[in-house]
């Protein structure tokens, strides 16, 4: 039984060696470097499918991670927005609640309460939302290359002369 399992198994690991090696090269040829480069020969960009095969894809390539970068300060503007819109502007009830007495004023303020709390929601949507793109574009980043780096931190600077301006002060971490 041991020696069928054994056999069975180096079997399948020459079967999948074959199998790899009559699969087309663009298959197999992402490259994950842990040092700055500016080489582009097999870069992928996140997934296995967004590669650098030539100067055109690299150019639309590092075009869609300027306008990646650029868009996340679009989102942090929207849930800026979004937060001072649910934090800022007293509601109707909040207003009207003092001025009613009895069980007519507190349905009134409980309903500001659940605005309050679909507001809150509201905002750690954006909150997640913000969270996985900054991950997602610190992978981008990751790839060490100079190329792409130099894409996020433009896209970045132009998200920001955009979007950004008028917000509060802004940390650069990656959420």
């Amino acid at each position: 039984m041991e020696r069928s399992t054994h056999d069975h198994h180096a079997h399948m690991t020459h079967a999948s060696t074959d199998h790899n090696m009559h699969a087309s090269p663009e298959a197999y040829s992402c490259r994950m470097n842990m040092l700055f480069t500016w080489s582009t020969k097999d870069l992928c960009l996140v997934f296995h499918g967004w590669h650098v095969r030539n100067t055109t894809t690299l150019i639309l390539s590092l075009l869609a991670v300027i306008a990646l970068s650029a868009g996340y300060e679009f989102v942090r503007d929207l849930a800026r927005r979004y937060a001072t819109r649910v934090d800022g502007v007293p509601s109707i009830s909040e207003e009207t609640s003092s001025l009613l007495p009895g069980r007519a004023g507190a349905a009134v303020a409980a309903g500001g309460v659940g605005r309050r709390r679909n507001g809150r929601i509201g905002k750690a949507v954006f909150y997640g939302v913000q969270v996985f793109y900054s991950f997602f574009i610190m992978l981008l980043f990751m790839t060490y290359n100079g190329w792409v780096m130099i894409s996020v931190a433009v896209g970045s600077a132009i998200g920001y002369a955009i979007w950004g301006g008028s917000g509060a002060a802004r940390s650069v971490t990656c959420h």
